[in-house]
């Protein structure tokens, strides 16, 4: 059973823990969620189609990411998603921190790797992701606006659209 730390709206742990599927969070409670987006030179990006499995958003192309669990901080479940869904290792400190954007129940820290990836180093989780491809922004915004990519919002979108350009510097 995956446990998550109930935090508070400025992401402060309460004491208290969410076992994922069970705990219906109340208004103010949060868990945190990790978005990490990988960039390449070229200010492509990876993204990953989940799992047709996936109780959520199946078959979807969507950033990679998750959960935190109970005990973890951001930078290590970014790091623990990267390499559990896509195979890629990083050392401490390698992936940049861009932003925490507030949702729903969950605080979600976004989170961008500079790095040119062969197609080859990609070991995907069967289990979470079915299959990875670059994209440019151009591509990224059509496939957000006809419904294949997930859409998280157009101030997230902000967000990341940002991101690229320092991600390449």
């Amino acid at each position: 059973m995956e446990l998550w730390d109930i935090l508070d709206q400025s992401g402060h742990k309460t004491g208290k823990v969410a076992a994922r599927g069970k705990t219906i969070l109340a208004q103010g409670q949060y868990h945190l969620v990790v978005h990490i987006w990988v960039v390449n030179s070229k200010g492509e990006m990876l993204i990953q189609k989940r799992a047709v499995t996936k109780e959520l958003m199946p078959g979807r192309w969507a950033a990679t990411g998750g959960s935190a669990l109970s005990g973890e901080g951001s930078s290590a479940a970014a790091r623990r998603e990267l390499k559990e869904e896509l195979g890629l290792d990083t050392a401490p400190g390698e992936l940049r921190f861009v932003r925490r954007m507030t949702r729903r129940n969950s605080l979600v820290d976004i989170w961008c790797l500079k790095r040119d990836v062969d197609d080859a180093d990609v070991v995907l989780q069967p289990e979470e992701v079915e299959a990875v491809q670059w994209v440019s922004m151009s591509r990224l915004r059509e496939m957000t606006r006809t419904g294949r990519f997930h859409n998280y919002g157009s101030e997230y979108f902000r967000v990341i659209h940002s991101m690229c350009r320092v991600c390449r510097e």
